[in-house]
């Protein structure tokens, strides 16, 4: 492919899935499964076919604006190809032009009601990049705008990571083995034919044997199935990327348990799940003296998620308050102490005081702090009398429990969490093996994740701090 401003350069799919998804005669494609199995570069160049032919047009949808222009997104992978057809870019709005004429729009559906703003849009191709962020309401939608009088067969093409609670799982569901969650390889790419009538959605291995399902449900005339397939791809079937950067592996083998298993392994079925996040043979148990440093050279923090409340008939087993004494050292992670109990909020913070004590003034002492104006005056209370002299600091949390445990329990799995012995090992390790199960606290959890957090950003301070000086020395 060339233009008069562009050297040449041959822009061709890999073989494999990325052959089978530009050659498929589907009306409907979605290509998924692990991340960097080159999803969007499929597609940018399918509509590409397709753009000499007069009123021809294209729309590819990302779930946010953000997301298209992000780095590595779909506006600035489509700068390495279009040029070299002729597209002329127009950022304005998010629009590639074209020698025929023909345009290629990027556009974000954030809203539910977004979709509305396509009513009475007449496009030819239609492409979804990680159709999963988007909702069914708005996939089907978009499907009544693709019509098409410029010659060319209207049809869709989406692409997406795995998630077990989208809708895509359900949809793909025949394509996806339901014990393991992995595609089933001799189905990929293969056509099925499916019929939506009311909320149900109707399948078929031809068109005859759909029929037969639904000729008591709907006449004839208003028959018109859809053929769809998946086809499934991994990392290994995108070498262009592989060879290019070998540590891209690595990186997703670096990920949690979960996002491990769908990132890299294409994994439908796999949650966060009591046994998934942590395991109790991934921590590493040491005394005390055993610790591979001075203790006064561990960076330490005290990291609190606080209740007050003790037992009582009407709630018999409320939520503890955990104070996780945690030191880092080169990377590894040590939980020297776990505090642990359930009283009234005055005997709570005396006991956090004691502890603040035992600990002394090396220590540094955090805690998350409730959202609101009243969230901030009882962390500015408790700075001011319970911590008075101590280096003390409140957060506000960010994202939902799962996600902020993530960091943690990578460095848990990768051996880099050790654990001092103590009486409290036991409870400690129980509430996070069975995290994150509804009927177990996870109070543990949420402290020693904050902790882990805390310490790993001031490291990545520190070096950030170090650069900075030796540029000036130099």
């Amino acid at each position: 492919m060339t233009n008069k401003n562009s050297p040449d350069k041959e822009i061709r799919p890999q073989p494999g899935p990325q052959e089978f998804f530009l050659s498929s005669p589907a009306d409907i494609i979605i290509y998924g499964g692990s991340a960097g199995s080159g999803k969007s570069f499929v597609l940018l160049i399918e509509p590409l076919r397709h753009i000499h032919v007069k009123g021809f047009t294209a729309n590819i949808f990302r779930r946010t604006y953000p997301q298209i222009m992000n780095e590595g997104g779909l506006w600035s992978t489509s700068q390495e190809i279009y040029p070299y057809v002729g597209g002329k870019p127009r950022e304005a709005d998010v629009r590639w032009k074209f020698p025929s004429g023909n345009s290629i729009k990027f556009a974000h559906l954030e809203h539910e009601k977004s979709k509305l703003e396509y009513q009475g849009s007449q496009i030819c191709y239609i492409g979804f990049d990680e159709l999963t962020h988007f909702s069914e309401g708005q996939f089907f939608y978009l499907l009544s705008r693709n019509r098409s009088t410029c010659g060319v067969k209207p049809y869709v093409r989406a692409t997406c990571n795995p998630d077990p609670d989208s809708w895509v799982a359900q949809f793909i569901a025949w394509w996806i083995n339901q014990d393991t969650g992995y595609p089933i390889p001799e189905r990929s790419g293969v056509i099925r034919y499916f019929v939506r009538h009311g909320d149900a959605i109707y399948w078929g291995d031809s068109t005859t044997e759909l029929w037969e399902q639904v000729q008591d449900r709907m006449t004839i005339e208003d028959f018109h199935p859809t053929s769809f397939t998946f086809i499934s791809a991994r990392l290994e079937d995108n070498p262009a990327l592989t060879s290019k950067d070998p540590g891209y592996r690595g990186r997703l083998l670096s990920l949690p348990l979960v996002d491990r298993e769908r990132l890299l392994g294409g994994n439908w079925k796999i949650r966060a799940s009591a046994g998934n996040m942590f395991k109790s043979e991934w921590f590493k148990f040491l005394e005390a003296r055993e610790i591979p440093c001075n203790p006064q050279d561990l960076k330490k923090v005290r990291w609190w998620d606080t209740a007050a409340t003790e037992p009582n008939k009407d709630n018999p087993n409320p939520d503890w308050t955990i104070g996780v004494l945690m030191g880092e050292h080169k990377g590894e992670y040590f939980i020297l102490d776990v505090q642990r109990f359930r009283k009234s909020p005055a005997a709570t913070e005396e006991a956090m005081r004691t502890t603040a004590e035992m600990d002394g003034k090396t220590v540094e002492i955090g805690m998350e702090q409730e959202p609101g104006s009243a969230g901030k005056r009882e962390a500015e209370r408790f700075k001011r009398s319970i911590f008075a002299g101590y280096s003390f600091r409140a957060e506000l949390s960010t994202g939902d429990k799962v996600t902020r445990a993530k960091p943690f329990s990578s460095a848990c799995e990768n051996g880099l969490v050790h654990l001092v012995r103590g009486s409290w090992n036991y409870d400690f390790i129980s509430t996070l093996v069975n995290f994150p199960d509804a009927q177990y606290h996870d109070d543990d959890v949420d402290a020693a994740s904050a902790a882990h957090s805390y310490l790993s950003r001031k490291i990545n301070s520190n070096f950030s701090l170090s650069g900075l000086v030796r540029t000036k020395r130099r």
